[in-house]
């Protein structure tokens, strides 16, 4: 009888897990006003976008589950507070509680790793719900600790965009610069985690699934 593998596809990981955020950008393009446009109709476009976000999410986990053959529980902890947040700002007709989701996010994920730090356990590996081949645990303790740091410097670049930039500007910075800082740090423990034991498997899963809000 021969084990069960997890089904691998780097393109519909990327679709699960950036795919939501795209949709958001999109239908909020597609219904924000021409030029500066009124409040009230900026705050609609938010409005239609989060619902598409919040249904876009669903369909990703639904999307995990059925082709990937499982939903971690990252995956889930952040589609529980897509949908809070989102219906926060539908019924307050209010952005900023979709704009303050990924701080939250990133609050949550970086507690839990600084609290897995503090018991001796790698809480990234449950999280991911993975296990990069060959990764020892003192690898795997190191990337926790690494990833607790940089998800607490994202909650605060997060909230300070917030705070100091507009709607616009913060959503083109999420989409993209939250992005490219994401992979950028995945490449950067790359040299760390192949001195730990971890396989060429591993790497490219590593590279492929980044911890993500």
């Amino acid at each position: 009888m021969t084990a069960q593998t997890k089904p691998k596809s780097s393109w519909l990981n990327l679709v699960v897990d950036f795919g939501p955020l795209l949709v958001f950008f999109l239908a909020y393009r597609h219904y924000s006003p021409d030029g500066d446009g009124s409040p009230l109709a900026t705050v609609a476009a938010v409005i239609k976008g989060t619902v598409a976000f919040m249904v876009a999410t669903v369909a990703a986990l639904i999307v995990s589950k059925w082709r990937l053959g499982h939903i971690s529980p990252m995956l889930w902890l952040t589609t529980v507070l897509i949908l809070g947040f989102g219906a926060l700002t539908v019924i307050f007709h209010d952005a900023f509680w979709i704009q303050i989701k990924p701080t939250a996010v990133y609050l949550m994920f970086a507690g839990v790793l600084f609290f897995g730090l503090w018991r001796g356990r790698p809480m990234l590996k449950i999280l991911l719900q993975s296990a990069f081949e060959g990764l020892d645990e003192e690898g795997w303790m190191k990337l926790s600790r690494n990833w607790a740091w940089f998800f607490l410097f994202l909650a605060v670049l997060n909230t300070a965009l917030v705070y100091t930039v507009s709607f616009d500007t913060w959503l083109q910075a999420k989409l993209w610069g939250f992005t490219v800082l994401s992979f950028v740090f995945t490449f950067s423990q790359i040299p760390m985690v192949l001195r730990h034991g971890m396989g060429q498997d591993g790497k490219e899963e590593l590279v492929e699934n980044p911890p993500h809000d």
